[in-house]
């Protein structure tokens, strides 16, 4: 973003509402109090660290120097899930008064706490920027989906690493609106050069204790499963008395499962047992002293996984809380615990061990690069934020005519030759075709069958077509009712009384229908040909001839001559073929004038390869033929490409529409 001179300076509100996220605020407020020219700065004190059981954290704040603004007492004891809640509503309530008075231009949010989200939630509805930090990380519990909440509601995110940035490019948020920062607290840490730890140590945990010879346990409880953190936790505690080194227990945060966590602390007698020192806080100056030179950090907390990397300090991540954060090589996880010995294992692996220092989360400049952010921001932008969405095409879904043509059919034409399959359009499009050899045996072709159909249907939702079933077409007898073929004809093999609806329907969920071709081929026309809106017509396919060689031809060795073959052959000249022709269409023309004369149609539509030879034929038959009183009924040439395909496919959109077309 560029800089974008203001004329006056810029309101920041921090808000903080525990130690953890103090600990990533208080470098962003120092640095913001060393530049008064450019920002004002009010804080806000809320949560847990106006609770004495929790140590009264609000202290380190004053000690810190900083003047706090507003103290808000937003925290409903109960430390279950019902208290969290009425935290947050109790939050939401007094909020408004106070950022009405304080009228900040930016309010600053940190993480992942609920109390944050009332904070954002707060500033969103009452018109104010919100620079969230640490947003785009991954932990593994409700913390994920509060941080993703803020992160929706916040206008300009500081991320700690690059694949946190990429987390909140792929959520839409606007790439310019985000910066890769790198974590505030990681410029305290890079920087802590304190030669008297050792007076520290002792302080916390004893005058007996040397560096690298302790444990540091910082647990929490897991709000979508505290019964299981419960256990979890009262196994860490068995495995670190076994273990038999010192260790400084910090309680838990004040999330639903705490109160419970701290029963299971004094059951065990943690609080007097001469191994550990139970505490409520640790100044972070100090903290930052004890995960440095521990042999060991144990627990869920995201301090173990986040900041103790930048020493190189062995650490134990248990359960499934921070299961998602990036981590260094210095982390191992247990992500469940039947008993202790698992616990107690990894303790024996991890203990005084030194491991590479991490930068995964920050290089020690942060800070400067977030105050450079802010003097970016421009006030005079538009407030509303704009998502960038990746392009999709344009939503048609209730456009009549888009809804009528997804509407698709699976046509299935037995051929005696090849095997096509075929998704269909409501306008009789063929959208893709499928055509395999037709193989001779029965479960060679049912099994193909099924194949074809299934890559087709799978094709069908790529290309956004809505099959509403499979309709078949295949020579021979055919009861339609049951969708059995009875008996075929002698190209087909093998094909007699094949039940092929349910393996279909079985197979692809569908409903199922099975004709003749010569209907298929009927039902096409009627849906899709010359045949569309008359009340009655006549369909004929003109069929395959029997074999015929002459001189020019070029035939296959295992390919039977066809009716391609024969009209090749009568242009060529061959005279049996031309007389076979001629033959066979004279004999077609006295059968429509049968057909005529019996059945009175309006219209007879020739189908098939060798009707547009016969047609001129059977018209002369007709005129000399036919009575006066049917001539006029004209005899024309299917115009379809693949009217045993439409056929089929017209069964399923006839049916399942239920329309007439």
């Amino acid at each position: 973003m560029e800089k974008k001179e203001n004329n006056r300076k810029l309101r920041v509100c921090v808000a903080t509402c525990n130690r953890a996220d103090y600990s990533k605020l208080a470098p962003i407020m120092f640095g913001i109090k060393m530049e008064p020219e450019f920002f004002e700065l009010d804080v806000v004190v809320l949560g847990s660290h106006l609770i004495d059981d929790y140590g009264n954290t609000y202290r380190m704040i004053e000690q810190d120097d900083f003047d706090i603004n507003t103290r808000l007492h937003t925290i409903v004891r109960g430390e279950d899930e019902a208290a969290m809640v009425e935290s947050v509503g109790l939050a939401l309530v007094k909020l408004p008064d106070v950022l009405n008075r304080l009228k900040p231009d930016i309010m600053i949010v940190h993480g992942d706490r609920f109390d944050a989200l009332a904070l954002a939630t707060s500033a969103a509805l009452m018109n104010i920027r919100i620079l969230h930090i640490e947003g785009g990380e991954v932990s593994g519990t409700i913390d994920d989906s509060i941080r993703h909440a803020i992160t929706k509601l916040a206008h300009y995110h500081v991320c700690c690493t690059r694949s946190a940035e990429q987390h909140l490019i792929s959520m839409c948020e606007d790439h310019d609106r985000i910066l890769l920062a790198g974590c505030p607290s990681y410029d305290k840490l890079l920087s802590a050069k304190n030669k008297d730890y050792m007076s520290i140590i002792r302080m916390w945990l004893g005058d007996d204790v040397k560096s690298k010879d302790y444990i540091v346990a910082l647990q929490h409880p897991v709000t979508t499963d505290i019964k299981h953190s419960l256990k979890m936790f009262e196994l860490t505690l068995d495995a670190l008395i076994s273990f038999n080194k010192r260790t400084l227990v910090l309680f838990p945060n004040i999330d639903a499962g705490s109160k419970e966590m701290v029963r299971v602390m004094r059951k065990k007698g943690i609080e007097h047992h001469p191994n550990f020192r139970a505490v409520k806080h640790v100044p972070f100056d100090q903290f930052i002293q004890l995960v440095a030179h521990a042999g060991c950090m144990i627990g869920n907390s995201s301090c173990g996984v986040r900041e103790v990397g930048a020493f190189g300090t062995p650490v134990i991540n248990l359960g499934t809380r921070q299961i998602g954060r990036e981590t260094g090589e210095n982390v191992l996880h247990v992500r469940d615990a039947d008993t202790q010995d698992k616990i107690l294992q990894a303790l024996h692996l991890q203990f005084g061990k030194q491991y590479p220092c991490s930068k995964i989360y920050g290089d020690g400049n942060a800070v400067p690069r977030i105050l450079k952010f802010l003097k970016s921001i421009d006030l005079q932008e538009p407030l509303q934020k704009k998502f960038c969405f990746p392009p999709v095409k344009d939503n048609i879904s209730q456009d009549i005519d888009h809804i009528l043509e997804t509407l698709s059919a699976l046509a299935v034409d037995l051929g005696g030759t090849n095997l096509r399959v075929a998704i269909v359009s409501m306008k009789g499009e063929i959208v893709k075709k499928y055509t395999q050899f037709n193989p001779k045996t029965y479960e060679e072709r049912i099994n193909l069958i099924l194949q074809m159909c299934v890559e087709a249907a799978a094709e069908a939702v790529k290309l956004n077509c809505r099959i509403l079933g499979v309709g078949i077409s295949t020579g021979g007898r055919v009861n339609p009712r049951e969708g059995i073929v009875l008996h075929s004809t002698k190209l087909i093999q093998e094909w007699n009384s094949v039940d092929l609806r349910t393996p279909l329907s079985d197979t692809l969920h569908l409903p199922v229908w099975v004709d003749n071709d010569g209907n298929c081929a009927a039902l096409a026309e009627r849906k899709f040909g010359q045949g569309k809106g008359l009340e009655n017509f006549v369909t004929l396919i003109t069929g395959t001839e029997d074999q015929l060689l002459v001189e020019g031809m070029s035939v296959p060795k295992d390919e039977a001559v066809g009716a391609l073959h024969l009209i090749q052959a009568a242009k060529l000249g061959n005279a049996k073929a031309q007389s076979i022709l001629r033959t066979a269409g004279t004999a077609l023309g006295l059968a429509v004038v049968n057909i005529l004369h019996t059945m009175n149609p309006s219209l007879v539509i020739l189908s098939g390869v060798l009707a547009s030879h016969y047609i001129h034929t059977v018209k002369d038959v007709i005129r000399q033929q036919a009575l006066s009183s049917v001539q006029d009924v004209d005899v024309v040439v299917s115009d379809l490409v693949e009217p045993a395909l439409l056929g089929a496919a017209s069964m399923v959109l006839d049916y399942t529409t239920r329309r007439i077309y």
